[in-house]
């Protein structure tokens, strides 16, 4: 809060300062995210190799994926937990050498046992990324540069979905699964190093609170008076709704469709696959800036983009012929690039609806579900796939039916969320209002 009188916009006591020093910790963070973000979507450019390898079908191949976000979406609050008590450096670090383990793992894997072991280790990893660099970027730079920091480190994991697509896709065809599996695993090596070198919590003087060691009944209130919180459930809801189209096609299912039953080759297939990635970053920056100028754009972003989705997706799969034309391909995955950037939507319905010691929880909720429609959506594709003889016109029927169901909890949820945002607001400002100058 200011003093009577004073700018909504200058720095905060006690802010954290920025400047050139922040930005390289904070990107040394964000490094290690982008390469979290290689190895999770890595298994996307190799799924018929992995097919192939391990001598597996659509369902068992649909595992990989499903395991690994199981595993993700598990740990988002334990996650938020542990960089409460142990830093940032701590659980990064942990999660650097986990994933690291997992990607290595993955490439020598002689059984599909072993593989599966080695991507949920991978996802143990992982899920210690995004929260612990968001959380970094609050430490060291100002509250009001927030917003355009957790855009950047979006873009920056989306940058990492693009070299996946282009470069690990590459190596795989070139030097074979565990020169480019294993090769890959050097660049969490990389990042370990800068960040045992370079990373810091926080700036001197600006030490935060210590966690407060209240045991099992404290996060148990934690949750419950987060899920309270109608915000908390729409931000759950428009993430379960938005992003999972495009999680499901760039981790999985993208490639094998696009070949399979579009019958596309696999250098065609990949520039499709980048082209997602690509409207994904353009995307971002368009709608963050629409959301930080106009707070009630949110719903109608949210819901623009899941109808959309939809109609594109209905238009593709029903067309009378064998294959869907090459420019309604590339309006799909121009459309299926809106989902990442309105999935992070939902953090904006969270973020006002709780306060500040429960934020981390409330994001731990939001970003579960997503990933939860992910795993769902991932399983119904491939047992279908397996039922009804590769018809991917079916299994993929799977997206209108998560979709109309997370429609419905955001229709019945958004009255309730904006006035319970509303009477948060009013009791905001007339504390600021009695704040003495």
């Amino acid at each position: 809060m200011t003093a009577a009188g004073g700018s909504r916009t200058a720095v905060l006591p006690g802010d954290p300062p920025g400047g050139r020093r922040a930005v390289l910790v904070w990107s040394v963070g964000v490094a290690v995210y982008f390469v979290a973000v290689i190895f999770r979507t890595s298994l996307g450019v190799a799924g018929l190799d992995a097919a192939d390898r391990f001598d597996v079908g659509a369902s068992a191949l649909s595992t990989f994926s499903i395991l690994q976000l199981l595993v993700y979406a598990g740990m988002q609050i334990p996650v938020g937990l542990l960089v409460d008590r142990l830093g940032t450096k701590k659980v990064l670090t942990i999660g650097v050498v986990l994933f690291t383990a997992g990607q290595l793992g993955f490439a020598f894997s002689p059984s599909y046992g072993m593989a599966l072991a080695a991507r949920a280790l991978l996802g143990c990893g992982d899920a210690m990324t995004f929260i612990s660099v968001l959380r970094l970027g609050a430490r060291w730079f100002p509250a009001r540069r927030g917003p355009m920091v957790a855009q950047m480190a979006g873009l920056v994991g989306m940058a990492g979905n693009l070299v996946s697509t282009l470069v690990l896709a590459r190596l795989l065809h070139g030097v074979g699964w565990t020169a480019a599996f294993a090769g890959s695993s050097l660049a969490g090596v990389l990042v370990l190093v800068l960040m045992l070198l370079f990373l810091k919590d926080h700036p001197e003087g600006h030490e935060p609170e210590p966690f407060p060691h209240y045991g099992a009944a404290y996060v148990r209130r934690q949750i419950a008076a987060s899920w309270r919180e109608p915000g908390t459930r729409l931000g759950l809801w428009v993430h379960f709704t938005t992003q999972f189209p495009a999680m499901v096609f760039l981790l999985l299912w993208g490639l094998p469709f696009l070949v399979e039953a579009q019958g596309l080759s696999r250098a065609t297939a990949g520039e499709l696959l980048t082209l997602v990635v690509l409207s994904n970053m353009a995307i971002g920056l368009v709608y963050g800036q629409i959301v930080a100028r106009h707070h009630a754009a949110r719903l109608p972003l949210a819901l623009g983009t899941v109808l959309s989705t939809a109609a594109v997706w209905a238009a593709t799969l029903a067309y009378p012929a064998d294959h869907a034309p090459m420019w309604l391909l590339i309006v799909l995955c121009t459309v299926l690039g809106a989902c990442g950037p309105a999935s992070m939507i939902g953090f904006d319905f969270a973020r006002p609806a709780n306060p500040p010691e429960r934020q981390g929880t409330a994001s731990g909720i939001t970003n579960m579900g997503g990933f939860v429609a992910s795993m769902t959506t991932l399983f119904a594709i491939g047992a279908l796939l397996d039922a009804t003889g590769d018809d991917y016109g079916i299994a993929f029927s799977t997206v209108f039916v998560l979709q109309a169901l997370g429609l419905g909890q955001i229709l019945r949820l958004r009255r309730q969320a904006a006035r319970r945002e509303r009477e948060r607001l009013v009791a905001s400002r007339v504390e600021t209002v009695h704040v003495p100058a």
